[in-house]
């Protein structure tokens, strides 16, 4: 049977309560967070204010966890239903990402975070840095979901590929003797829209950049046939007004795909489209070369990343100089 998954890029406790259970309904199977999504809910939304305040007197870092937490939890019970009907149902977490340079600090606070939430359909997220590929391994490893995050070139999901893939190949080791062992789930997390804004792309003109780049990664990470680590397609929010909401959800809507979108894409979002056939590898190094440089490209990949990564310390550091 073919599936798509559409997650909900956004999380607040309001939002919790009202609309997202209405997307649940008929739209999104899962939701994701980041950094830049808390500081918006954490420094905006009136109903943090109150939380902080009975929060008084502990340490930045501890009362933005807390918020986190509770917020995480309560997403993760709206999606239980989904998790247990094998309908995804996941949300993730991401851990300080200040820490995407240091393994063995990730790990811990991983582990420490899944561990303060105890929920099942929770997933860890971790950005796909030469630090963190061990951290994916081990964390599968004990059985816990994770979200490869921050993928931008096809080396970057190989080694995702890898760590995700040897840590659940330890872990059917480990509980092949347990009838009810929960086998870990993860995604890899390709970024998408930022290619075509960062290249100065017209996308209606030549093509869009990151979506040839994301099926790329996408037919890498299915030609290994693990259904438990399953193609994420993030950063789908158009980022020029001549594309329709929905634009990056449309050109991205392969048979085993995950797509997480903001809300106003997920709005726009006609969802009875049929599924597209991703281009083989072949077609889109012709079109790619057409319409960019390797060494462009390249360079896209170190700054994108580069830029993800201090986007979301920066987004962390502004969240705890508020609370502090």
């Amino acid at each position: 049977m073919k599936k798509f998954s559409l997650w909900c890029d956004f999380i607040e406790n309001n939002f919790l309560e009202k609309e997202f259970l209405d997307l649940l309904n008929f739209k999104i199977n899962g939701a994701t967070s980041n950094p830049s999504i808390f500081k918006n809910a954490i420094l905006n939304s009136s109903f943090y204010k109150n939380q902080i305040i009975k929060l008084k007197g502990k340490k930045a870092k501890e009362i933005y966890e807390e918020l986190a937490i509770n917020d995480i939890k309560k997403a993760a019970d709206k999606l239980m239903p989904h998790f247990m009907n094998f309908n995804d149902g996941f949300i993730s977490l991401e851990i300080d990402p200040r820490l995407y340079n240091h393994t063995s600090l990730s790990l811990g606070e991983a582990k420490r975070l899944f561990n303060a939430i105890a929920k099942e359909n929770v997933m860890m997220k971790i950005p796909a840095t030469e630090a963190s590929y061990e951290v994916m391994y081990e964390l599968m490893k004990e059985g816990i979901s994770v979200n490869a995050t921050l993928v931008f070139s096809q080396d970057q999901g190989k080694k995702c590929f890898d760590a995700l893939n040897e840590g659940l190949k330890y872990f059917y080791q480990k509980n092949s003797h347990l009838a009810n062992a929960k086998t870990p789930k993860a995604v890899i997390s390709i970024f998408v829209s930022r290619f075509d804004k960062f290249l100065g792309i017209n996308v209606l003109e030549q093509g869009s950049i990151g979506v040839l780049n994301a099926n790329l990664i996408y037919n890498d990470i299915v030609s290994k046939n693990e259904p438990n680590i399953r193609a994420l397609f993030a950063s789908t929010g158009v980022k020029d007004n001549t594309l329709s909401k929905d634009y990056y959800i449309q050109e991205l809507f392969f048979e085993n795909s995950i797509n997480t979108a903001p809300l106003d894409a997920i709005d726009a979002f006609n969802e009875k489209c049929t599924f597209k056939v991703p281009l083989d590898n072949t077609k889109i190094y012709d079109k790619l070369n057409q319409i960019v440089s390797l060494y462009d490209l390249q360079k896209a990949y170190k700054n994108l990343m580069d830029d993800g990564l201090e986007q979301f310390c920066i987004a962390y550091e502004d969240i705890l100089s508020a609370l502090s």
